[in-house]
């Protein structure tokens, strides 16, 4: 995949058929949409390509942006998966957010980008306020000679895919079902810092990881079983994550702290990334730290169960 950040100025265009949207996620209606993309493209013997922002439209238009599924380069990683020949990424600012639908397409798809056929999602809109329904688009197209289709949403398991679903299901703690949505399961990056070492005095250490981006969505508080990736440990590993603010010991910030199942040594300052399997229960507080250890001691014959499952799946 060819990854181009749009500059008017030295912008190569390329007959292509194209799609345009944020795509935070890549999830499987994402996919689904690109392939059409493809598909299309190798019939008209042209390009396929996907439009996107350097960062969420809501962080300029809005001051309620949602958490974000991907960072940039975890999107960039996630596109260039699906074969698509070139992501252009362009910079959203308030002028780009005051542009009208009509002169983006015609001015920027059309004009600069070559865009000859645009396939949008079903939930795609886009231009000043998002303005526009799908003949709305249509017709604007017929005028500048761009043909404009929008495709059907994705179904998976009764739920129309889009990143919204996928963050409602996060925010439930939903994160099998989100896996199933996104194509993957839903991961977290970050750094192995030094806690208070509490799961090390009750016989569980746990691994307190900062994550290197703000702006990922958290998913509900609570114990998950994950898959676990550490920079200098050439195999996966599983583990116990939990993300809450320990009520038991009268905590007051929410951290993500990971016991690992099979894996003993010295972690930290090392990247850690979590990729959340599914979740075993809510967060809790214990009345004494015996009957915590008992139920953590249960939480691993549960999460050992899930791996499991997972194997055999």
């Amino acid at each position: 995949m060819e990854t181009v950040i749009f500059q008017k100025e030295t912008y190569r265009a390329m007959p292509c058929v194209a799609t345009i949207g944020c795509f935070d996620g890549v999830h499987r209606g994402h996919r689904f949409l690109i392939e059409r993309v493809m598909e299309g493209a190798r019939r008209l013997g042209r390009g396929a390509m996907v439009v996107t922002f350097d960062r969420h439209p809501r962080t300029v238009v809005t001051a309620d942006c949602p958490g974000l599924l991907t960072t940039m380069g975890e999107k960039l990683r996630l596109l260039e998966q699906t074969g698509i020949d070139r992501c252009v990424v362009m910079p959203f600012d308030r002028e780009m957010a005051m542009m009208g639908a009509e002169v983006f397409m015609q001015r920027i798809l059309r004009g600069q980008l070559g865009v000859e056929q645009l396939i949008m999602g079903y939930d795609n809109r886009f231009g000043r306020r998002s303005e526009g329904a799908t003949d709305d688009y249509v017709m604007m197209g017929e005028r500048m000679g761009l043909k404009v289709t929008r495709e059907e949403p994705l179904m998976v398991k009764g739920v129309k895919v889009s990143s919204s679903v996928v963050r409602a299901l996060l925010s439930e703690g939903e994160v099998a079902m989100a896996a199933h949505c996104l194509g993957y399961h839903y991961r977290m990056c970050g750094r192995v810092v030094h806690g208070e070492h509490i799961g090390s005095r009750l016989g569980f250490p746990t691994a307190n990881m900062l994550p290197i981006d703000d702006g990922k969505m958290w998913p509900a508080r609570g114990v998950y079983a994950v898959d676990v990736w550490v920079d200098g440990v050439e195999r996966r590993l599983q583990g116990l994550c939990n993300i809450g603010v320990r009520p038991t010991f009268g905590g007051q910030h929410v951290t993500l702290e990971t016991h690992l199942l099979d894996f003993e040594g010295e972690i930290y300052d090392r990247m850690m990334t979590v990729a959340f399997v599914d979740r075993l229960r809510g967060e809790q507080r214990f009345r004494t730290t015996n009957e915590l250890v008992k139920q953590m001691e249960r939480d691993r014959m549960a999460a050992h169960v899930v791996f499991e499952r997972k194997n055999n799946d």
